[in-house]
């Protein structure tokens, strides 16, 4: 290989601790989780300085729904570089055009307009900037426990924990909590300009709402004149089931946002998608928003091969299947480990193994590890881990990552003492 283990891992791990994040390279020491990205195919991942191999079932939180380094997007990306680079933000564009033509077909409702950008936070920054400018209101409510990423105002929606090295949180933002319409009914109001919501939030432990818990937030925003903002950077392009988490729901938000999977693992890519009469905002203000590597047009064929590959029925059918397969696993494995194991939360491969307290997450990402599985606990609920396997995988690896996690649940419980 050129680029991938040419060092020891001594060396790539001290020159990472002095030079990008030496908070992160004690904290994997620490875990004996030392473990260096190298090859990389499907489902799997390999050590770039030893024999160590993983089936990666966080994904980046989804990015490689299609698994690494898939031919598919490898062979447009390809392509695509023979005739174009990033291109002009400020002009119009082609490929940008075509894009966002692809995803109005196959938005739900009369969602139909499109903003790009490079990844979910900056969409979603820009989802609330998009509200607030057409509302001509500024109350944001989100989630107690959820998440929308690390930048303004998306950071403004989340947690105390994520805001507060950085001073006191932006006016005008308020939580309550996830799947309590009541709840909801209180904080909306007429000086709300969106209510903002993950369809499944994952740093949450993937709590799965009830049947028409959305029903009633598209309700309170309809009668408040409020818009609903739904973030599918991690339960889009397929995730669920369904192309759309939100789908499951019946409910048509105003505001869809999406990353992650649509970079293919391989180019990124977000998108804020909104229904036609918000283009307003942008008619008067064409250049309010600017983002120069947004909807780079080199990399707007892959995301729309992406589209393709995960809107295709027989592709949803195949997600549909390995949930069952896991389903029925994971209730063997619930038989089998009664004292640690209380459920698998679970839409689609949007999965979330719920156990008995606090401590079992961060152990149990541990024992995944060392049983070959890469799966990241939830940090807002620490007794669940997420399970987000690509969704190109066989039924045959759906079952060794089942058989793989009975024995890290085992290792688990014994640590702790369950």
């Amino acid at each position: 290989m050129k680029f991938i283990g040419k060092d020891s891992k001594e060396n790539i791990v001290r020159r990472f601790a002095k030079h990008v994040s030496s908070g992160k390279a004690e904290t994997f020491k620490s875990y004996d989780m030392e473990f260096i990205f190298g090859r990389r195919e499907g489902p799997y991942v390999w050590d770039a300085t030893g024999g160590k191999k993983l089936i990666n079932c966080h994904c980046n939180g989804g990015v490689f729904n299609l698994g690494h380094c898939n031919p598919l997007v490898i062979k447009t990306l390809q392509e695509t570089l023979q005739e174009m680079d990033i291109g002009n933000h400020h002009l119009i564009s082609e490929q940008r055009a075509l894009l966002a033509e692809r995803l109005a077909g196959l938005m739900p409702g009369d969602i139909s307009c499109t903003v790009f950008g490079v990844g979910g936070g900056e969409a979603i920054d820009l989802s609330i900037k998009l509200a607030r400018g057409y509302t001509g209101r500024y109350k944001i409510i989100s989630a107690v426990g959820g998440y929308h990423g690390h930048t303004g105002f998306a950071l403004a929606t989340g947690d105390e924990q994520y805001r507060t090295p950085f001073g006191p949180n932006l006016p005008g933002f308020t939580q309550v909590p996830f799947n309590d319409p009541s709840a909801l009914r209180q904080a909306v109001d007429r000086e709300t300009a969106a209510v903002i919501f993950e369809t499944i939030p994952a740093t949450l432990g993937m709590p799965i709402p009830q049947a028409d818990f959305f029903a009633h937030a598209r309700q309170l925003c309809d009668e408040s004149g409020s818009l609903l903002i739904i973030d599918e950077v991690q339960t889009g392009l397929g995730r669920t089931g369904k192309l759309w988490g939100i789908e499951h729901f019946g409910v048509v938000p105003d505001i869809i946002v999406i990353g992650k999977g649509l970079s293919g693992g391989i180019y990124p890519m977000s998108a804020t998608c909104f229904k036609q009469e918000l283009e307003s905002f942008f008619h008067k203000n064409p250049f309010i928003h600017i983002s120069t590597f947004g909807g780079a047009e080199v990399g707007c064929p892959v995301a729309t091969a992406v589209l393709e590959e995960s809107s295709r029925p027989q592709f949803l059918q195949h997600v549909n299947e390995l949930a069952s397969i896991f389903r029925d696993g994971f209730e063997e494995l619930k038989k089998k480990h009664p004292r640690i194991l209380t459920g698998l939360r679970q839409l689609g491969l949007m999965m979330g193994i719920e156990m008995a307290n606090d401590g079992c997450g961060p152990i149990m990402t541990k024992a995944c590890y060392d049983h070959g599985i890469l799966a990241i606990y939830a940090n807002n609920d620490r007794r669940v881990c997420q399970l987000l396997p690509p969704l190109i995988i066989d039924s045959n690896t759906a079952r060794e990552i089942i058989e793989r996690v009975d024995g890290a649940l085992k290792d688990t419980a014994d640590f702790l003492g369950l």
